[in-house]
C-alpha cells in the first residue's frame, strides 16, 4: 500500500490539538487586550 506523499516527510510530529489550544489563547489574549483599551479610553474620554 502506497502512502501518501506528504505523509512520508512530516515536517511537524507535535500535537495539532496544542498548536489550535495556543492559537486560540494568543487570538483570545488579543482581542481581550483590545477590549480592556477600548474600555479604558472610554472611561478617561467621558
Amino acid at each position: 500500500m502506497l502512502m501518501n506523499q506528504f505523509e512520508e516527510s512530516v515536517q511537524s510530529k507535535r500535537n495539532d490539538a496544542v498548536d489550535s489550544a495556543v492559537g486560540f489563547g494568543v487570538s483570545f489574549g488579543f482581542f481581550t487586550a483590545l477590549f480592556v483599551i477600548a474600555t479604558v479610553i472610554h472611561y478617561l474620554g467621558s
